[in-house]
């Protein structure tokens, strides 16, 4: 690994370190913020010998506590984000062919479980700026068909919700917040997560606390949390007076070993939570002098929770775009991602080659043609910000050195793309 120089002709405001140093990394204990309280916990599951959570007591503190902290009145843990996505569709109920309004740039888990409800993904463009939908971007996408509304609120950045929900309520449409990169972001100083009719979160390797898989989906609705509950369960009503397998659902129950380890997590979440914040300001501030690059764009009204920290790179100012100062960044120990995602999802086999159950194609089967309609030039801010995106890991183990040394990292990588035009 080479060392980063000192002094470099245009940055006067980065101080480089005097070594190479590693970065805390989100997938082992370097970038994560375990300790005694989840070996405690853990310890008290096994002496226990209930690893069931419907006899267990970790997972309903779980949902009770999280339920608090967003301040919302129910939350369910389930087995992993896509579980919470999947919960929180399958509560909407849709009905075949029923369509239901998503992001092109985000996890295959966001999407997949609205095919499985036998319901039609219509993508709505993002804003190229942010990578989010919009109320602009939503509206377009509007038909009789529309049975909800998901809003990806991506890196920790929240989509403009006042405009979104402005546009749902006047439709009648439900929205459903994808939160699972999004903990404790804010709009007009709300939680994301408490405006729409449900809202889903991670629990994956990644996320701003983990249990390595696992997931959460909330709600206000009492109709709604009916739902929830059963369809985690295999709509097994436990605790009726007659319970029944009521309707066709999974088993997406977490185990009381997550159960301990997320409650364990979550009084950690605001501290992590803050020192994201702070360390991605004072990137944002090393970086901006920079030309070729924008940093993240957060709305006045919002509060950006960074599970990632993404540049915008402009090709005509840096040669070889995201893909080569990746590759430069690589050399001096920094990773990144370009392009976030290769394609918008709608690029993926399963739509561009309708591989669902079988040959059956279903529920493409079902399908407007205009829902099904991927041209790129109804997307042009999707393909526009994967061309344009770099994505830095963060976490909540970033130190002030370890800012200063991205930073750094940065200014050569750039300075030497532009000095040798390549």
């Amino acid at each position: 690994m080479r060392r980063v120089e000192k002094k470099m002709s245009n940055s006067p405001a980065v101080l480089a370190t005097d070594r190479p140093i590693s970065l805390p990394s989100d997938q082992n204990a370097t970038g994560r913020s375990f300790g005694e309280e989840e070996i405690g916990f853990l310890a008290e599951v096994i002496r226990s010998g209930t690893l069931f959570s419907v006899s267990g007591t970790f997972v309903k503190n779980l949902e009770k506590s999280f339920a608090e902290a967003l301040g919302v009145k129910h939350a369910y843990a389930c087995a992993s984000g896509t579980a919470a996505v999947h919960s929180a569709i399958a509560a909407i109920n849709p009905e075949p062919g029923d369509e239901i309004i998503t992001s092109p740039i985000t996890d295959m888990g966001a999407i997949a479980p609205i095919l499985y409800q036998g319901a039609i993904p219509v993508f709505a463009d993002v804003d190229p700026r942010t990578c989010n939908v919009s109320a602009k971007t939503i509206e377009s996408c509007l038909s009789e068909r529309t049975r909800a509304i998901i809003v990806t609120h991506l890196f920790g950045n929240p989509c403009n919700m006042r405009e979104i929900m402005n546009l749902a309520e006047k439709h009648e449409i439900p929205v459903i917040e994808d939160c699972a990169q999004s903990f404790l972001a804010r709009y007009d100083g709300r939680l994301v997560g408490t405006f729409g009719k449900l809202a889903s979160f991670s629990l994956q390797q990644g996320k701003h606390i983990t249990t390595g898989e696992g997931g959460l989906v909330v709600t206000n609705d009492d109709d709604m949390a009916r739902r929830l509950f059963l369809f985690i369960n295999k709509a097994w009503g436990y605790g009726d007076a007659q319970p029944d397998h009521y309707f066709l659902a999974l088993n997406y129950r977490m185990s009381e070993l997550q159960g301990a380890v997320a409650l364990a997590q979550l009084p950690k979440l605001a501290g992590g939570v803050e020192q994201r914040l702070k360390m991605a300001d004072k990137l944002t501030e090393k970086l901006h002098p920079l030309k070729g690059i924008l940093t993240p764009l957060v709305d006045p009204k919002a509060t950006h929770t960074y599970w990632k920290y993404c540049l915008l790179i402009d090709h005509s100012e840096i040669p070889g775009g995201p893909v080569r100062l990746a590759e430069d960044l690589r050399d001096l120990g920094v990773a990144s991602a370009p392009r976030y995602i290769q394609k918008p999802a709608f690029m993926c086999e399963v739509f561009q080659k309708q591989r669902t159950f079988g040959n059956s194609r279903y529920p493409f089967t079902l399908a407007r043609p205009e829902a099904v309609n991927y041209h790129r030039s109804r997307f042009s801010g999707a393909f526009t910000a994967l061309e344009r995106i770099l994505v830095l890991p963060w976490n909540e183990r970033y130190t002030e050195e370890h800012v200063e040394y991205i930073a750094a990292s940065i200014w050569q990588a750039i300075e030497k793309l532009q000095r040798n035009g390549q």
